[in-house]
Formats: structure tokens, C-alpha cells, sequence
């Protein structure tokens, strides 16, 4: 069983969803980052999605597709994130951490390098947005090869048939996107109970959900019917104000979770 998969198990025998917390890595610069993720580890938050700076990220808004502009200007980088895992691993972070970003950095690189560097460094598993289902296998292969897992991408309009496939990587987790549209967009939508409970079943693993949840309140909504519950864009809009300030919405969007059940 994977690190993962034992933090989102751990969770729900607490009776409550799992914190997933988005964090652009380099934003403001890389050494600060790092101290912001340390924060939000030591605030509660049970998985790190360290967002790899990208000049395209064509499925964030405005707040992330600012702070990869500030990651990029200050340096940030594939390679750099990558390295930010490590350090934090030399620190004692034992936090899951899922690098989240694009596919172009990692074509780039090559799978096969990039699995070898993340597995060393300590990366858990790997999310691309840019990258399907019916492509995933080429990321998957490596990785696997590497212990390192694949989070695939569940949105709203995706067919039973898409759905059935993902069990094939044997996901850590699925993420579920609420909605259709841009991260921090706009809040997030309702979602059937019974639509997770399909995902769930058809995965053989639990569900996030994410986009648009940036509130307590909202966590504590979607924490009564999800396995983790994802908070990225409010915690970016955090990131200027330092580790304290992020680690406060942290504290309190765990706290919110623990008593929706």
C-alpha cells in the first residue's frame, strides 16, 4: 500500500476527509515555497499537490496562473521542483507529495529520467493534467516501474466507460473535478453522492474532489461525501503572507473536516 493511499485510509478512520492542499512550487521564490509547505504539513494538511511551474498551464486561473508567472520569473522549474521534494525529504517532511503540473516539462525531460528523479527525491505519485486517460500509459509505465503512483482525472462529463479504464494504473486516489472550467474560477458546483460512489467503486480507490472549494465551510460540505477534499487556490492567494498565513486557512480548513462527521 502507498503512502497515499495510507493517508487517505488513516483519515477515514478518523472519520474524516482527507486535506489535499495545492501549493505552486518557487511562488514567491523556491526556499520561501518550501517553507510554506512545511507549514501547511505541520498545520494538518494530509497531502501536498506541489503545482511545477509551467508558462501554460491551461487548467488554472487566474490566482495560479499568476503565481506560476511569479515561480517562473523566480526561477522555478521542473528540475527545481523535483529538488524541492528532496530538500523537503532532507527536512523531515513525511508528507505524501503528488507533483501536479503539465505534460510538456516532462516530455521534455523524458518519462523515464523523470521517473528515476522523482522516485529518488521522493515523490509519491504524479498528476498531469494534459494527459488522458487513453495517453496516460506512457507517464504511468515509468513511474510504476520507479514505486511511483499516477492520480487520474475525473470530471464531470466523463463517460462510464473513461471511468472503468482508470482502475488499470491503480490510482493512490482519484481526483474529481467538481466542474468544468478553470481552477478558482468559480465556486464549486454541486455533486451527486452517488456519482462519487460510481467513480469510487469503478477505481477501486478513493475520490477527492476538488475545484472552487476555498472556504471552510466549503470543505466541511464536501468532506461529508468525499474520501479528501482539494484546496488550491485560496491557499495561492495565502503565499504572499508567508508560512504563518497559509498555515492558518490549513488549520482551519481541518478543522472544519474533522467535525463534518
Amino acid at each position: 500500500m502507498t503512502k497515499l493511499r495510507e493517508a487517505l485510509d488513516r483519515a477515514a478512520a478518523e472519520k474524516r476527509a482527507a486535506l489535499v492542499a495545492y501549493l505552486t512550487f518557487a511562488d514567491p521564490d523556491p526556499q520561501a515555497s518550501l517553507a510554506i509547505v512545511e507549514a501547511a504539513c505541520r498545520a494538518g494538511a494530509d497531502v501536498i499537490e506541489l503545482g511545477v511551474p509551467f508558462s501554460d498551464p491551461s487548467a488554472d486561473g487566474p490566482s495560479i496562473q499568476r503565481a506560476m508567472e511569479r515561480a517562473l520569473a523566480a526561477g522555478g522549474s521542473l528540475a527545481g521542483a523535483i529538488d524541492g521534494v528532496a530538500e523537503l525529504r532532507r527536512r523531515g517532511v513525511a508528507t505524501p507529495i503528488v507533483l501536479f503540473g503539465y505534460y510538456n516539462p516532462i516530455f521534455v525531460m523524458g518519462p523515464e529520467r523523470f521517473a528515476e528523479r522523482a522516485a529518488k527525491a521522493g515523490v509519491d505519485a504524479v498528476l498531469t493534467v494534459d494527459l488522458p486517460i487513453d495517453e496516460l500509459a506512457e507517464l504511468a509505465r515509468p513511474l510504476a516501474a520507479q514505486g511511483v503512483s499516477v492520480v487520474p482525472l475525473v470530471a464531470p462529463t466523463s463517460t462510464p466507460d473513461r471511468i472503468a479504464r482508470i482502475a488499470s494504473v491503480d490510482p493512490p486516489f482519484v481526483y474529481y473535478i467538481t466542474l468544468t472550467g478553470v481552477t478558482g474560477s468559480r465556486a464549486a458546483a454541486p455533486v451527486d453522492p452517488a456519482r462519487l460512489s460510481a467513480v469510487r467503486t469503478a477505481a477501486k480507490a478513493p475520490v477527492a474532489v476538488g475545484f472552487g472549494i476555498r472556504t471552510p465551510d466549503d470543505a466541511r460540505r464536501f468532506s461529508a461525501i468525499a474520501d479528501g477534499v482539494v484546496v488550491g487556490t485560496a491557499l495561492v492567494d495565502r503565499a504572499s503572507g508567508g508560512p504563518a498565513h497559509v498555515a492558518e486557512l490549513v488549520t482551519a480548513l481541518r478543522g472544519a473536516m474533522a467535525r463534518a462527521v
